[in-house]
């Protein structure tokens, strides 16, 4: 997705699995986009997260969920 997103408020939220860890997926929601970065990259602004729309990620998060164990690394 070749989107321009203002990240500027953007709330990043991590899993409760992460247990306050800095090695961590992050997400934010916002303008109808996702925004995904590691969050050891969260202070270098040179380094720009990854955006998907909200319908991609809500698709593979289900499929995750839902099994299909083939979307995740080997």
């Amino acid at each position: 997705m070749n989107k321009q997103v203002d990240l500027a408020n953007a709330a990043w939220i991590k899993s409760e699995y992460s247990n306050g860890g800095d090695n961590c997926l992050e997400v934010a929601f916002i303008g109808g986009v996702v925004a995904i970065r590691d969050s050891n990259d969260a202070d270098d602004p040179s380094i720009r997260p990854t955006i998907v729309s909200e319908k991609d990620y809500r698709l593979f998060t289900r499929s995750v969920q839902e099994g299909q164990n083939n979307l995740l690394l080997p």
